[in-house]
């Protein structure tokens, strides 16, 4: 049995470690450090965490302020107010210069739950994909997000996390590797690719499995990095099976459905699915009801794969 771990979770024991190693690493909060885990950083280097209170732009601001004296900061909050409340700031602050941020957002995409559809960040790929430079990663799992930590504080430039709230079941070994940019190929298919991101990435992998007992064998692609596109294995596998979908716990429009589909709809290669939230809000729930209701469990997603390689 798969132990389930958050990755907001892994993201503040990372930190935790990656201040052992990176003196010049700083963490900004935006008084939600015990959500979003920061606060593991906060009570080992107390001198190197700030709490920004709840003002986000001042945040985001100041992580750009600390970037430009050498340091490398890692700003957090929930994923709704950190791409949606301080876009301006990110923006003109943070992408336009091209500054050495790392804004590492928690709670993201309906399984936030109770909080409901004021909290649920469901365009935030969309939104900082959309931003020139800013680099977009969406780990899968808690081992693949200790890794994105460590390589995104070597990589220089501005780069956006989207993590979630929920616990979700550890996929990966300590023999993964995930490098910035590269696919990763989970699970190789002749009949359909498909394509995902974050906790999707789990369910891709057991609908799959559904999948086989009815005679259909899909390559199952966690495309992590959401920008840029490892768009060389996305069209290998496009050729491969002739068929793409992707799904994401995320809205189809904008986010890793859309930038694939951008790529695909360029070489004309094969038909392209997105499965994810359609265009609508989330609501309040408990997280695995919320993903039931928006049809995205394993289940759900073995009946749209098998819905949509058959023409209906």
């Amino acid at each position: 049995m798969a132990e389930n771990i958050a990755t907001r979770e892994a993201y503040g024991r990372a930190l935790e470690s990656l201040g052992e190693t990176h003196p010049n690493v700083v963490v900004l909060d935006a008084d939600l450090s015990c959500s979003t885990k920061t606060a593991y950083f906060a009570k080992k280097f107390p001198e190197r965490f700030f709490n920004m209170g709840v003002s986000e732009q001042d945040m985001m601001g100041t992580a750009a302020g600390l970037s430009l004296c050498g340091k490398i900061p890692f700003a957090s909050s929930f994923a709704m107010f950190a791409t949606g409340r301080a876009f301006e700031i990110v923006r003109n602050s943070i992408a336009y210069p091209h500054l050495n941020v790392k804004i590492c957002a928690t709670h993201a995409g309906l399984t936030v739950g109770e909080d409901g559809a004021s909290h649920q960040a469901l365009v935030d790929i969309a939104i900082m994909r959309a931003l020139p430079g800013m680099t977009v990663i969406v780990p899968a799992d808690a081992t693949e997000t200790r890794q994105v930590i460590s390589a995104v504080a070597e990589y220089v430039g501005p780069v956006y996390v989207r993590l979630s709230r929920a616990s979700t079941p550890v996929l990966f070994g300590e023999d993964y590797h995930f490098e910035i940019g590269k696919a990763q190929v989970l699970r190789k298919g002749k009949d359909l690719t498909l394509l995902s991101c974050g906790l999707m990435v789990g369910h891709c992998l057991q609908a799959a499995e559904i999948l086989k007992t009815q005679g259909l064998d899909c390559a199952v692609i966690n495309m992590a990095t959401v920008k840029p596109l490892d768009e060389e294995t996305l069209k290998q596998w496009a050729k491969t099976t002739g068929m793409v979908m992707t799904v994401e716990e995320h809205s189809i429009i904008g986010g890793l459905g859309s930038a694939c589909a951008e790529v695909l709809a360029e070489s004309a290669l094969c038909p392209v699915h997105r499965y994810g939230v359609k265009d609508q809000f989330g609501q309040s729930g408990k997280a695995s009801d919320l993903l039931k209701h928006y049809k995205l469990m394993p289940e759900d997603i073995a009946a749209e794969a098998k819905r949509f390689c058959s023409g209906d």
